[in-house]
């Protein structure tokens, strides 16, 4: 086999580009004896070149102006591993302009920006790469890309965020508070200092628009889509949920619908016996329904060093195998495209109510009346004893509505003198539609 050297300049020597650097130092001759293709780090750019990233390089290759690497006529392939989306989004589009296919693991950039990098990429003779973008080491992007490319996908459910994942898991487990379980997953590294992106929904809902663009093949606007966190779970919730025969988990939802897209990030009801409710810990999943295949599903860990340096190297494999060829992969996303999100409001589904009610006779009519006229009707009713002087936990599941009938049915509720503390509202999923 005839050896081709692909020389890969590397924007961003954190924690996933020590990875990548480590990753083909490791494996690079099997990689070359498998494909033919030896890559070769022709230099690596960040800000900081003297902190320790636990890995050996030779001093040459780096530097601080990461405008140089894109621009060296040397370098083939460059991957972009700085994340947030100011220089990345720069130095995106100037290495497309070049001619120089990227490999990306920067969701927000393609989430945020992707009308715009997708634009780039139609207008030039490279391709973009970003397997790495969504679920880290679960080749999900590929799978939609290549198994499934023929179906026409009805629904995907993803748990898409480790960290909350982890949380939801070790509050149920061992009956902690959210504040306790987030505390631990700092110190042990499994979320940020500021752990916002995470927790209230956005780094699912990045991922979440990405999984939809590339299974419908149009950017989608990140403002027009419903994103609710985990903050405000309690303990309490979950053990109610268990009760029920659901495991709460933060879902990741895309359904096509007859008038658009349905596109909601939330904490939702799984029904225990559902395989997306036994993925624990900081694992991620992802579940698809095609028209032909019926449900597939793809599990793994979704973050970290070396499953996202793992997603990013096989792009570069691919990416650099296209170069060798003198292929420019099709986009498979059309900036000229567009898609009808469906309002957030629109979207019918079930509910878990949560209310703390007097303990008197009538009380649950009320409830039940509001709820009617509101078109929502009652499937079941849990009611837990008080202690003395307490309001009562009741918890009333639902029959489908729209979202925006819950709202307004939750308000009118709240009104009601027979209600105290605040009311808890989460979705419920059957994954039967």
């Amino acid at each position: 086999m005839r050896m081709k050297t692909v020389r890969v300049g590397i924007l961003g020597f954190g924690t996933v580009g020590a990875g990548v650097v480590e990753g083909l130092r490791r494996n690079g001759a099997r990689i070359a004896e498998r494909t033919g293709l030896n890559l070769e780090v022709g230099g690596i750019a960040d800000l900081d070149l003297e902190t320790d990233r636990g890995v050996e390089v030779d001093r040459a290759l780096l530097t601080a102006d990461a405008a140089s690497l894109v621009d060296d006529p040397g370098i083939d392939v460059v991957a972009e591993l700085i994340g947030g989306e100011g220089a990345a989004r720069e130095l995106t589009l100037r290495a497309l302009k070049a001619g120089k296919p990227v490999v990306t693991a920067n969701k927000a950039l393609l989430a945020e920006h992707g009308k715009e990098i997708f634009d780039a990429v139609e207008r030039a003779e490279a391709g973009l790469y970003f397997e790495a973008a969504v679920g880290g080491g679960i080749p999900i992007l590929r799978a939609l890309c290549g198994g499934l490319v023929g179906e026409r996908v009805e629904r995907m459910y993803g748990i898409l965020n480790g960290t909350c994942n982890y949380i939801l898991s070790r509050m149920e487990s061992d009956r902690l508070s959210f504040e306790h379980v987030l505390a631990e997953a700092q110190r042990a590294g499994y979320a940020e200092a500021e752990p916002g992106l995470d927790v209230d929904g956005f780094d699912t809902a990045h991922k979440a628009v990405i999984l939809a663009a590339l299974a419908y093949g149009a950017p989608l606007p990140m403002d027009g889509i419903r994103v609710r966190g985990i903050r405000g779970i309690a303990s309490g919730e979950i053990e109610y949920a268990a009760e029920l025969g659901y495991r709460i988990k933060l879902l990741a939802i895309v359904r096509q619908r007859e008038n658009g897209i349905e596109l909601r990030v939330e904490p939702a009801l799984v029904p225990r016996q559902h395989p997306l409710a036994s993925v624990g810990g900081v694992f991620n999943a992802v579940a698809v329904e095609g028209d032909l295949t019926g449900e597939t599903m793809y599990y793994g860990r979704g973050a970290g060093r070396y499953p996202t340096a793992s997603a990013v190297i096989g792009d570069l494999v691919q990416a650099a195998g296209d170069r060798a060829a003198g292929a420019a992969p099709r986009p498979r996303i059309s900036s000229s495209r567009s898609l009808d999100l469906l309002p957030a409001g629109d979207a019918p589904l079930r509910c878990y109510l949560r209310l703390a009610l007097i303990d008197r006779p009538g009380v649950l009519a009320k409830v039940a009346e509001v709820l009617g006229a509101h078109g929502i009707s009652i499937a079941s009713v849990l009611q837990k004893e008080r202690r003395e002087g307490e309001y009562a936990p009741v918890i009333v599941l639902t029959h489908k509505a729209r979202e925006s009938r819950y709202e307004a049915a939750v308000e009118a509720i709240r009104s009601l003198e027979v209600v105290g503390e605040d009311i808890v509202r989460l979705a419920i999923e059957d994954f039967d539609d």
